[in-house]
């Protein structure tokens, strides 16, 4: 699977995820899109997931249509993310094309 990493999202998650290809929004040049154009981009370049640590996505933005998946980790915190990368894993590894997922990050 082809996954991009948003701007929130901690670049070291990436090794917990073998047998995927990971790039971060910020590799790609595309820090600055704002979400609707960063999701486009990712679709236009083949990109499978998102993975985000954005919460309010799903507010902002229409997701009908859209082939690229989703998955939101409720938190930015590396060291709570860290500890939580096997269901991390688990979910990435079972998300379907033009799923949205939220993955709740314990305290």
């Amino acid at each position: 699977m082809k996954i991009l990493f948003d701007q929130g999202t901690p670049a070291p998650l990436r090794r917990y995820l073998p047998g995927h290809t990971v790039d971060t929004a910020y590799e790609r040049g595309w820090s600055e899109l704002s979400n609707g154009d960063l999701l486009t981009a990712a679709e236009n370049d083949n990109y499978d997931l998102l993975v985000t640590t954005d919460r309010n996505l799903r507010y902002q933005q229409n997701f009908a249509g859209r082939q690229i998946a989703v998955v939101v980790l409720l938190s930015t915190s590396w060291p709570r993310i860290q500890q939580h990368t096997e269901l991390i894993q688990t979910v990435v590894d079972n998300t379907q094309a033009g799923e949205y997922r939220e993955i709740a990050i314990g305290q």
